[in-house]
């Protein structure tokens, strides 16, 4: 029984009355979930794959140690020379080539090395998957080439045939699709029309997996070749194409791939192939995993992001989230795509949510989670591979020698892309950099100095307006609103049909201590380091602070960050002994009471500005009566979070010189 009698092949994808096609793009989930809906809906006996027989075996080695990623190589012949690999191509593809990289004035030593990639997100990989779950036969029928020219061009985004069906997306394409410029492409179409000729005469029912840019060129060969003479064309073929020999080929070598390098090697973001692998284990849905997976991508950074940080880390909520997926459509939509890219994911990242959250989606979207070697371990898969590591089309292999690369499933183009970002400092460099530090110099960072003076003014002048609340009063109205209608009493007295006014007095004194408590109680193991701060001028403050030790998390050379615990401001500055040594402060127990203590000794007013979580309680409240001050509690609450915790962090350099080349280290987390 063949196509034709079951009519359920579409049309425009049918060569023949056995024989069908379904074209592809290289490197697409998309198109891998396709081909795999194909293998449950239709019925083959048989599989045609656009590779080499040479592949074969190393092939389905690959795809029975799936999910594991790995890499086949076949390398050309030694004495190939770079002339002979540029003839291999006609002088228009080179012209093409020479364009799009005009400083490359050489010629390559050696040809480069083909390989076909085992990636579960690879239709071709896929195609082959599912015939050997169904044990159907598979048909090697590419022609052996050596050395290997691959052809590919600019398509559409393969996201749209989630929306339509591979026909309408294919035919939707062929106005576009071009003749194949080189010699080598045009043999292997003819040599692919010729097997499958001779595929039909022993299946009824097989099945084409190709790339949409050669399968019009397949069909045109197949409907030009005589169904009974397998060993040329007909008349209708030009004169100058000659019937295409196989070529000696070295045999093909299955590798393994360095975990780090695997962005080279699959058509998805190695962590959107993971999802996938996932989804297939677990018999989940996957039809919206590359949409989907973005969004688990920023969440799995979000939670990478705070158990490195800590409370250092900003907070990431689900509106900044929200933010920057609106960030990713919107810049997908400018460069005409359906579905990000990593370029595109890492700089929303990076926009909306600062330099370390992006460095942590990028490292984690190269992370490929369900075929790492511990998980293949666990499966009982012992089978040693040697590794190589890729690069942008180079392999080095395990030898050392490094080797240019073209793929024999090419995909669209690619264009690399570099995105600015402060990278994360190896062990060797903080303990080198803390070795170094000199202990008798140390200084603060200017803009951060000029932050938490700003906010150390909004302090005052939230706790200036509770001081003006607290001596406020109403009248009844007469002739002047005053200060406002006091709703509350109006309300109150309804009955004596009078409106009330507020009344509120200036404000007396003045205030010139600010108390800082961002973790209370606060446990000294935490924070042992301890000094007071001298102000350089007249618009800074005189600062006394408990936090962490600068030298713990040291971020460039002469570079340690440190977290507040608490601060004492007074402003204007005055010169005090270092707190924390002085024998007058020794009743205060806790750090926390050593800083009120220290802000009651130095205030020259009355109040002091007390932030802090919670309102002081009574032992607070006698420590300053016993100085004869008033505690005037501002709510830490009442600024933004995210807001407190920048201001936490504070840069400590080893030395004003420092400061010429401290921005290149110290970035907004």
């Amino acid at each position: 029984m063949d196509f034709s009698e079951t009519n359920d092949i579409p049309p425009l994808l049918r060569i023949s009355p056995r024989v069908a096609v379904l074209p592809v793009i290289h490197g697409s989930g998309q198109f891998a979930l396709t081909v795999r809906r194909w293998f449950l809906e239709y019925s083959f006996d048989c599989l045609a794959v656009p590779l080499p027989e040479s592949f074969r075996a190393a092939v389905e080695a690959g795809v029975l140690d799936l999910p594991r990623a790995s890499i086949v190589l076949q390398p050309p012949k030694p004495n190939f020379t770079a002339s002979e690999f540029r003839s291999e191509w006609s002088p228009r593809a080179w012209d093409e080539v020479d364009a799009e990289n005009p400083d490359d004035d050489d010629d390559p030593e050696t040809p480069p090395t083909s390989y076909v990639p085992i990636d579960p997100c690879q239709p071709v990989i896929m195609a082959i998957r599912a015939a050997m779950g169904e044990h159907l036969p598979r048909a090697y029928i590419d022609l052996e080439t050596d050395p290997f020219c691959p052809y590919s061009t600019a398509m559409p985004d393969p996201y749209a045939v989630r929306h339509v069906a591979p026909e309408i997306f294919a035919a939707a394409l062929l106005p576009s699709i071009t003749r194949p410029p080189d010699v080598q492409s045009r043999n292997q179409i003819v040599h692919m029309a010729m097997r499958l000729r001779e595929l039909e005469t022993r299946h009824e029912r097989t099945l084409l997996v190709c790339s949409v840019l050669h399968w019009p060129w397949i069909r045109e060969a197949y409907n030009q070749l005589s169904p009974t003479d397998h060993n040329g064309p007909r008349n209708e073929l030009s004169a100058d194409v000659r019937l295409p020999e196989h070529d000696a080929v070295q045999p093909a070598e299955r590798f393994a791939v360095k975990d780090r390098t695997l962005m080279f090697l699959h058509g998805e973001l190695p962590f959107i192939t993971g999802l996938y692998e996932r989804a297939r284990s677990e018999l989940e849905n996957d039809d919206n995993i590359q949409i989907d997976g973005v969004k688990e991508l920023l969440i799995a950074a979000r939670d990478s992001y705070r158990n490195e940080l800590g409370n250092r880390a900003r907070r990431v909520t689900p509106l900044l989230l929200s933010k920057c997926l609106q960030y990713i459509r919107n810049l997908s939509l400018i460069h005409r795509r359906m579905t990000p890219d990593l370029v595109t994911i890492v700089t929303a990242a990076k926009q909306i949510l600062g330099d370390q959250f992006a460095l942590h989606v990028a490292e984690l979207a190269n992370t490929y989670q369900h075929g790492r070697r511990e998980e293949a371990s666990e499966r009982g898969d012992t089978e040693s591979l040697p590794e190589v590591t890729l690069g942008i089309d180079q392999v080095r292999l395990p030898d050392g020698e490094t080797h240019s690369l073209v793929s024999r499933l090419p995909g669209p183009p690619l264009m690399w892309q570099t995105i600015q970002l402060q990278r994360r400092a190896s062990v060797y460099e903080k303990e080198r950099w803390k070795y170094k530090w000199n202990p008798y110099s140390h200084c603060s960072y200017p803009p951060e100095d000029a932050r938490i003076e700003n906010f150390r003014t909004r302090v005052f002048d939230r706790a200036q307006a509770i001081i003006g609340n607290d001596l406020a009063k109403t009248e009844k109205f007469t002739t002047s609103v005053k200060d406002g209608i006091d709703i509350r009493d109006t309300l109150r007295h309804w009955y004596e049909r009078q409106i009330y006014v507020k009344v509120v007095p200036p404000s007396r004194g003045v205030l010139d201590a600010c108390v800082m408590l961002f973790d209370s109680p606060a446990d000294p193991r935490k924070y042992p380091w301890r000094t007071t701060w001298f102000a350089e001028h007249v618009e800074e403050s005189t600062l006394a602070l408990f936090a962490t030790h600068y030298q713990d998390e040291m971020v460039g050379p002469g570079i340690g960050l440190s977290v507040y615990g608490g601060a004492l401001f007074l402003y204007p500055p005055v010169t005090i002994p270092d707190i924390w040594i002085d024998p007058r402060l020794d009743y205060a127990e806790t750090l926390e009471e050593r800083l009120i203590a220290a802000a009651c000794l130095h205030s020259r007013g009355r109040e002091i500005a007390l932030l802090s979580p919670l309102p002081p309680g009574p032992g607070w409240q006698r420590l300053a009566r016993r100085h004869h001050k008033r505690l005037v509690h501002v709510p830490l609450s009442s600024f933004s979070d995210e807001q407190v915790q920048q201001l936490r962090m504070v840069h400590v350099l080893n030395g004003s010189e420092v400061r010429s080349f401290a921005a290149d280290f110290i970035r907004r987390v």
